[in-house]
Formats: C-alpha cells, structure tokens, sequence
C-alpha cells in the first residue's frame, strides 16, 4: 500500500476525547501533576519489563550526573511517584503520560502508550471505580459500538469477583481458585484467559471484576476481614481490559516484604531485577492517606469510543510505523 493510501487516524477525535477527559477531572476537583518518564525504578511486577535509558556519546563521561542517570528507566507506570504526592498532602491528582513496557506488541499493545492514571485520598476503592464509571460514561456518550455490537457503559456497571467469575465459566470452586492463585499462577492464568475473559467479552455491558487472590495483589491492599482476596478491580468492556485499580497498600513493612518477593521472582524466572524505589517506600512511612487509584489505558479507552479495539488507529503512530 502507498503512503498516500493510508486509512487517516484518528486523532481529530482523540484529542476531542483527551480535552473531555481534563474537562471531566477538573469538575471533580483533581489536580493534574507531570511526573519524570526517567525513574530509578520503573516497577517489580513480575510480567512487566521496562527499558533501560543509557546515555551516549559526550553525556556519557561528563561526570557523576551521567552516570546517575544510566541507572534510570523509562517508566512502565506514574505510580510510585504519584503516591509519594499523596504522602506529601497534595489532594485528588491524576496524570495523562506516556507509559513504556518491553516485548509488548499487538492490537491492543505498543512498547510506547498512553496512561491516565488517577488518586483519591481519604477514599476507598469504591469511589474511585464510581469516578471511573462517570468517566467512560462522560466520553462515550453511554454506548460503545463496535462493529454490529452495542455495548452499555451507563452506571452503574455490572460487578463480578474472581472467584465469582471463575466458579462460572472456568467452573473451579472458590477455594480451588485461590489454591490455583496462591500454589499454580500458570493454570490460574490460563483459565483466566482460555475461560473466563472470553465469556466477559461476551458481555453486552461494561463489567468490573473485583477482589482478585492476594496474590495477585500488586499494589493494592487486602480487603479487610478477608485476607486471601485483595481489593483490586480491573473493567472489561467488549473483551478489552479497560483498566487497574486498587484500594491502595499504604503500609510500609507490608509493600517492602511485596517488593522483596518480586525481586526473588523475578530472579527465578532470569528476567532483570530493578532496584527497590526507597524514597516511595519512606513515603509510606512517614504517612500516606488511605487512598485509592486507578490506571488506565487511555489509548484503549479511545479506540473503544472510536468503535475499535485496535489502538493503533488513534495513536499518531505505533512502533511498528516508526
């Protein structure tokens, strides 16, 4: 195909989208802050690997700031500084930025995306998933279509947990779910996405799906009075996971102990062990408010209002264009 044969993207209605979603934030009182791209540590997950920034040239040997800063990588999420901003006392704040993740490629991947990120203090997770109702609900008009497909996205949304989804589709019982999680991450993950994920794609309507194995808690903290399930969510509409979000660790000891279990991980599994990020561990300690936050993948988000799933049709350009 020739250049000049290209479909056009569709930034006219991405940037009509991104201006909807400020307007929406700054009704609601949140502060919209910029945090660095370069981190000294892009995040532990153990299913996220991150690029390496590594000066060149002259910067290279002028002196001890280079050399700082060869220890940096590009950021796979805003989050630990933005919690280290609500340790600080600063109120509701969320964030569009660019997000970087090595090996991810697809329709609904690109090694370079757009996140929105956002933070409430002095909130549970319960807000936080009724502000990001609103939201969809603001810039889609309350429909998604896709293809022949009409999808409800009008609040509230429908609301599933894992163990609920997994009991009817993947047809295991809530405990063998959570022994699957705790001892068997490999055949928890498959029948997530050979049994579980395709029937929610099914699904005429936007769903979340709540309280996942403590194990696979990330950031977020356990739900209380129920220690093996952890409050995290995450929103599926027509088959794409929308976002990720959690009624926030604050805990200290707790999300060091997380942090030196990932880095164990990630040995075992031969990937690349990034350094643990104190500075939002000493925020914890001195004090962050219960909070709760979410991250969103703002390029999925615009597909879907667009009526498409693939992202590359709203970004300028993806890696594989460059």
């Amino acid at each position: 195909m020739l250049l000049g044969e290209l479909p056009m993207k569709l930034l006219v209605q991405r940037a009509r989208i991104l201006a909807e979603t400020r307007a929406f934030f700054a009704s609601r009182d949140y502060l919209e802050v910029e945090t660095p791209l370069a981190v000294p540590c892009p995040g532990l997950d153990l299913h996220l690997d991150a690029f390496q920034v590594v000066p060149t040239g002259v910067a290279a040997t002028e002196g001890a700031s280079a050399t700082a800063f060869e220890s940096r990588f590009l950021a796979t999420s805003p989050e630990y500084q933005m919690k280290r901003l609500l340790a600080e006392g600063h109120g509701r704040i969320f964030q569009i930025t660019h997000a970087f993740r090595a090996g991810e490629d697809g329709e609904r991947h690109n090694p370079e995306f757009t996140i929105l990120e956002f933070y409430r203090p002095h909130a549970g997770v319960e807000g936080i998933m009724r502000d990001t109702e609103q939201l969809v609900a603001r810039v889609t008009g309350g429909f998604v279509e896709i293809g022949r497909r009409r999808i409800d996205v009008r609040p509230p949304f429908a609301r599933i947990t894992v163990l609920e989804a997994f009991e009817r589709w993947a047809k295991t019982k809530p405990e063998e779910t959570l022994r699957l999680a705790e001892h068997d991450e490999e055949r928890f993950f498959r029948l997530l996405i050979e049994d579980v994920e395709p029937r929610l794609a099914e699904l005429d309507r936007a769903v979340f799906v709540t309280e996942y194995p403590a194990t696979q808690a990330s950031l977020a903290r356990r739900k209380p009075g129920v220690p093996r399930v952890a409050e995290r969510f995450e929103l599926y509409v027509a088959g794409v996971e929308l976002c990720n979000g959690f009624g926030e660790l604050t805990d200290e000891r707790e999300q060091r102990a997380r942090f030196e279990r990932d880095q164990i991980e990630r040995r075992r599994h031969k990937k690349a062990v990034y350094p643990i990020d104190e500075r939002f561990l000493d925020a914890l300690a001195r004090g962050m408010p219960e909070s709760a936050g979410n991250a969103i993948g703002f390029d999925r988000l615009v597909a879907l209002v667009c009526g498409t799933t693939r992202i590359g049709d709203v970004m300028a350009f993806t890696d594989g264009e460059l």
